[in-house]
């Protein structure tokens, strides 16, 4: 007997990746592969994020539209519909560095990388505990192998960088690369040794060296950039360790996240900016004395002196306090914390 149907949809689909750690999902990992103990999970977890290995992050994803096709009464019909893909909630995503060092463990130690070395270590380390192993033997036939593979990859083995060339310049020729410098990913235009000295570009906070793109990594060098002069001073447009900023006069004035784009951010923009942050700098200050400073803090005033804060005893006006009144407080407070 035939099949009948009311009707027949067909959907779009995509394959979803594995899911990414969290820390509380990595932890069950490391339990599950007998690795590390209760006391070690915490300081490991820190460690790789302190070390820029790993970063914890939230992705808002991005929309995406999926095909629908649909037979209902001998008639097909087409529509869409849209879902978000790849949004994510304080997982753990891995950093240039960390694919660069997991790499080059992989290749020169990866009898040590092993997920059951460890377990396997844990296990000996309770035979000995237990008195059925001896500690000496067991650090002997780890470390003579070990040592002598430490020496070898030390004479041998070249420092890894994770150089990525992405083409070359559309208008020079010269080619464009990425890898890892002395103080994080770059991007790099031309070549060491030509007479013509290479240009170098940071990475920013969410790119990559193994999916950065050619136009992505031309992109960096169009900063700094200027916007103008306002007061007869230039304001020049950058991205720093902390983010993008506007120099002007000497002077750093953080960009608005989410708000403000470096690249096409305009002078009027820069301008508004800056008056912002010296109308908020002046409310900041409430006196001014030369070597000690009044000012107004998240917590309430304190004092500022050789870049060092004091706090204002419990009940003390701010307004009314001389300068003389400050340097009691902070000679009170020296003292206070010479006696514990």
């Amino acid at each position: 007997m035939p099949l009948s149907y009311d009707n027949i949809t067909a959907t779009q689909k995509y394959t979803s990746p594995p899911p990414r750690y969290t820390e509380a999902s990595l932890v069950k990992k490391l339990e599950e592969l007998g690795i590390g103990r209760p006391s070690t999970y915490a300081p490991t977890i820190s460690t790789i994020q302190n070390r820029g290995y790993v970063s914890r992050e939230d992705r808002p994803g991005e929309k995406r539209e999926l095909k629908i096709i649909t037979l209902l009464g001998g008639k097909f019909t087409n529509s869409t519909k849209t879902e978000v893909a790849g949004k994510e909630k304080s997982k753990l995503f891995p950093q240039d560095i960390g694919m660069i060092v997991n790499d080059f463990l992989m290749e020169n130690f990866s009898e040590i990388i092993d997920y059951h070395f460890t377990a396997e270590v844990e296990e000996q380390f309770d035979e000995i505990a237990l008195g059925n192993l001896k500690w000496t033997g067991m650090i002997e036939k780890f470390y003579s192998p070990f040592h002598k593979t430490v020496t070898n990859t030390l004479e041998k083995k070249e420092r890894k960088t994770g150089v990525r060339v992405l083409g070359n310049h559309p208008e020079t020729g010269d080619p464009v690369t990425v890898r890892m410098g002395r103080f994080g990913p770059v991007a790099q235009i031309g070549e060491t040794g030509n007479e013509e000295k290479p240009r170098y570009a940071s990475l920013s906070k969410n790119q990559l060296l193994e999916t950065i793109t050619l136009g992505e990594a031309l992109n960096l060098f169009r900063l700094p950039r200027s916007l103008g002069e306002y007061d007869g001073e230039e304001m020049v447009v950058g991205i720093g360790k902390f983010g993008p900023y506007i120099r002007f006069k000497s002077k750093f004035f953080s960009l608005k996240k989410g708000v403000d784009d470096p690249y096409t951010v305009s002078i009027e923009r820069g301008i508004e900016i800056i008056l912002e942050k010296n109308e908020t700098d002046k409310k900041k200050v409430i006196k001014d004395f030369g070597d000690i400073m009044l000012l107004n803090g998240r917590y309430g005033p304190y004092l500022v002196k050789d870049k060092q804060n004091f706090r204002l005893p419990k009940g003390t006006d701010a307004e009314k306090l001389t300068k003389e009144d400050c340097v009691k407080i902070i000679e009170t407070s020296d003292k206070t914390k010479k006696s514990s």
